[in-house]
């Protein structure tokens, strides 16, 4: 039976969810029709809009649903940049998601915006003094501050209060990509909106929920500029007939985040038990991320196995039964160094050699024994074959 450690990717849907989902998508009405069935299916989604909000720790009002996390990253920049003009300048750390990069990257090339990139420490963490550098340079031409809650490859928490009180302090709004933190960490957008966080998005399928929804916690005060227009529902932010199924499904999943203490606690022993497993089975392996493990995610270990190709690694361990990853799996499939050690300093070599394992609710001891039981065999053979050529250039 094949054993699932890539949680980061994706999780399996809670049982619940999808039977929820199931039941749902029996009923009949949009949401915006004035009859009863529609009137009924308005109710499910507020219902659910109630509970999403309740994990978040936001008003319902203020969660925009989404058709993922991408999207509610893309609404969430692109619309606090519009919504800025002229002004023009992004700040933005490296090793950032892919939908937050290319996002920015986007709006460089169309939109004449200025993106300035901050530094990350040797741990994955941003640069606090190179946000306020940045800022007092000319903090009445910055649009907005966007930045990760934590790490999506090596799991780094990241210091989101402290950014955002620099970044209020000029009144400059801040985006928090939260896809990667949510359901492992406790968020507060209340306390985050007051400390000068405008928006913060997050993805279901990252907690249990359906492929194909996310939302956008918006602060009543901010101010943005829809992606989408045509009907003029959730606040005008985000035209279109509201996905009432997916939405019930999401929160189920969202319900389930109030039980973090013990799953935290639970899947931290798990990652604790990986990570000496792996340092006594390949002492050579480097352990990425904040040093303290209370740093990181509680269900992510990410390693460097010099003179190794994770992918090389990747496919051994699948060969043997055992799904990891060597970092995002948002790039269409298409493997590349990870960009995430490279903002932490590292060589292209040690890049490349990266392997992320991510635990879930799924997740047993059992399947930790099972993956360091395959492991010495799989690096003996990555280590054998070494860093393949690559072609110039690329």
């Amino acid at each position: 039976m094949a054993i699932y450690l890539d949680h980061a990717a994706t999780t399996p849907m809670l049982p619940d969810a999808i039977d929820a989902y199931v039941r749902a998508l029996a009923v009949v009405g949009n949401p915006a029709s004035v009859h009863s069935q529609g009137q009924n299916a308005k109710r499910m989604l507020e219902e659910a809009r109630e509970q999403v909000a309740a994990s978040l720790g936001c008003d319902p009002i203020e969660v925009v649903f989404t058709g993922g996390g991408t999207e509610a990253i893309n609404l969430g920049i692109k619309g606090l940049f519009w919504a800025r003009q002229p002004r023009n300048r992004i700040l933005v750390p490296g090793g950032e998601h892919h939908a937050t990069m290319d996002t920015v990257e986007w709006l460089e090339r169309h939109e004449g915006a200025v993106v300035e990139w901050l530094p990350l420490d040797t741990a994955g963490r941003i640069d606090l003094a190179a946000v306020a550098q940045c800022i007092a340079v000319n903090p009445d031409d910055i649009a907005l501050v966007t930045l990760l809650s934590a790490n999506n490859e090596v799991g780094t928490l990241q210091p989101v209060a402290e950014v955002a009180a620099l970044a209020a302090a000029h009144g400059i709004p801040v985006h928090v990509d939260a896809v990667a933190a949510y359901g492992h960490v406790p968020i507060d957008f209340h306390a985050l909106s007051q400390a000068g966080v405008a928006a913060l998005s997050v993805s279901a399928h990252k907690i249990g929920g359906p492929v194909g929804i996310g939302a956008l916690a918006l602060s009543r005060r901010a101010t943005i500029e829809p992606l989408l227009h045509g009907g003029g529902q959730q606040r005008q932010v985000r035209s279109g007939t509201q996905d009432v199924a997916a939405a019930v499904a999401f929160a189920v999943a969202a319900n389930a985040v109030h039980d973090l203490p013990a799953e935290n606690a639970r899947v931290s022993a798990l990652r604790d038990r990986l990570v000496a497993g792996f340092r006594a089975a390949v002492p050579s392996a480097v352990v990425n991320g904040a040093a303290d493990p209370q740093d990181r995610l509680p269900g992510t270990a990410h390693f460097s196995f010099p003179g190794c190709e994770g992918d090389s690694l990747l496919f051994l361990l699948d060969v043997a039964g055992i799904s990891v990853s060597t970092g995002s799996a948002c790039q269409a499939g298409v493997p590349e160094p990870s960009h995430v050690l490279r903002a932490m300093g590292r060589s292209e070599a040690e890049a490349r050699g990266a392997l992320r394992i991510t635990l879930g609710r799924t997740n047993t001891e059992a399947d930790v024994d099972a993956l360091l039981a395959a492991l010495p065999a799989a690096h003996a053979r990555a280590a054998k074959a070494g860093l393949a050529d690559r072609v110039p250039g690329r």
